[in-house]
């Protein structure tokens, strides 16, 4: 198959084209060595915390449990580094709250080899060994949701499942993590495939990946199986790409259904950054300890993808790749579209967090203080990849109509990916406006 029957023709509707900023693409994986300091947070994933299983004073070594599962939907959490047990208490996270971590103090000249591993021969495990054995590496999503890992493979028994969509999108602008793993692990991505295939029992497994990243699908394609079981596809560059909902309809022509998941479908969708880790860390036994972070932006001297290690506070990574003295910097964790700003340089690298991104506030055109009225020229409606009709949930967001815009208007549907932020004149925020209606729903729900 020559290049050029890799292009897929078909695509989803909307969506829109940011500028790319995708200069870290050329540059190799780098390693950053480990902090004075790495903070732990016990909750890294969508679920239950993790339950620490070590005390102050203790020593650990790299690869070392130090939490385990607390429950189905949790995972363990692995020392990043040999030290000791400084500290368990309530420290500052990305997510807002204070929550309850670990902080390891590493031992100056702490090696970067995994000391504490268990092999197993993967071929060897039957269905439930081979989810536990995920659920043992402490693995979950690292696309940014940070979901399981062995719940995402362990799909119950009432939805059988034919084909594995691998997400290798990367659509949000500057991040790049995903683009170097294709590049320079694909072995371990297609081990990871596989064993992906063997939890879910599905027959196929594609690959897609955005027609910007060439260099990716000639990297890929030697190590696809003869049996063409596992297929590597270009779509179109358009954000969101790297949608679950969306990647389906590109691939495959399928719509998930309002309010479904794609298991309904017969397909799970993965990120090729989670496979590649699987695929590596199942072999040898290992933690997850460590992940690639894009590391870049107009404020950052030293842009670039760097395996960080687990609990690097903000402040010691943004020193290593060199951030620029700015009086009134930005940064964000994951892309510029759907990632979160930090209020603190002390929140830790977890699981979930594909992109640092430094700007300084006086160049980033920062959205006026003051927004302009709606002017109803549709094109947050032109840009919604799901269809839903963003003018009019802000209106209702203004009159506090939220159950309206559950029931009626499908305000379940949206996932936040910030097209109609980005495509509004009038600078509304509109994707945070129905994050907050929908945290009220959640709120009261819960009460």
């Amino acid at each position: 198959m020559g290049i050029a029957e890799l292009f897929l023709k078909s695509s989803f509707a909307r969506g829109v084209h940011p500028v790319a900023h995708k200069e870290t693409a050329g540059k190799p994986i780098r390693r950053m060595p480990f902090a004075q300091r790495l903070v732990l947070p016990l909750s890294q994933h969508i679920g239950k915390p993790s339950r620490a299983l070590v005390r102050v004073g203790e020593e650990v070594v790299r690869g070392q449990p130090i939490a385990e599962a607390d429950g189905a939907m949790s995972v363990p959490l692995h020392a990043p580094a040999d030290g000791v047990i400084e500290a368990i208490g309530l420290h500052v996270s990305a997510r807002g709250p204070w929550t309850e971590s670990i902080v390891l103090r590493v031992y100056q000249g702490s090696p970067q080899r995994v000391a504490w591993a268990d092999p197993v021969d993967p071929e060897r495990l039957d269905h439930e060994q081979l989810i536990a054995a995920i659920q043992a590496t402490g693995m979950v999503g690292l696309g940014g949701a940070a979901f399981p890992s062995h719940l995402k493979l362990g799909v119950p028994v009432e939805h059988p499942i034919h084909t594995l969509v691998v997400n290798g999108c990367e659509c949000e602008p500057y991040l790049t993590c995903d683009h170097r793993l294709m590049l320079e692990y694909p072995q371990d991505l297609i081990a990871g495939i596989r064993l992906a295939m063997r939890a879910l029992g599905a027959s196929r497994a594609m690959i897609g990946v955005e027609d910007n990243k060439v260099d990716a699908l000639i990297a890929i394609r030697p190590h696809l199986p003869a049996d063409g079981s596992i297929s590597v596809h270009a779509v179109e560059t358009k954000y969101p790409q790297g949608a679950e909902k969306m990647l389906i309809k590109s691939l495959l022509g399928q719509e998930v259904p309002a309010g479904g998941l794609p298991m309904q479908l017969g397909i799970v969708v993965n990120n090729v950054g989670t496979l590649a880790m699987l695929g590596r860390l199942i072999k040898s036994g290992e933690g997850m300890t460590e992940r690639v972070v894009t590391i870049t932006g107009p404020g950052i001297a030293k842009p670039g993808d760097y395996w960080v290690p687990i609990g690097t506070p903000l402040r010691d990574l943004l020193a290593w790749a060199g951030a620029r003295d700015c009086t009134e910097r930005e940064v964000i964790l994951g892309g510029p579209m759907m990632g979160q700003s930090v209020a603190s340089l002390d929140v830790p690298i977890s699981k979930g967090v594909s992109g640092v991104l430094v700007f300084d506030r006086r160049e980033a055109h920062a959205p006026a203080a003051k927004n302009w009225p709606c002017i109803h020229c549709g094109a947050c409606i032109d840009a919604c990849p799901m269809g839903l009709n963003p003018t009019l949930l802000g209106l209702l967001v203004a009159k506090r109509e939220f159950e309206q815009m559950a029931g009626k208007y499908h305000l379940g549907d949206c996932f936040e990916c910030g097209c109609c932020t980005y495509a509004c004149p009038s600078q509304i925020p509109l994707v945070q406006q129905f994050r907050a209606a929908k945290a009220f729903l959640r709120a009261r729900a819960s009460a």
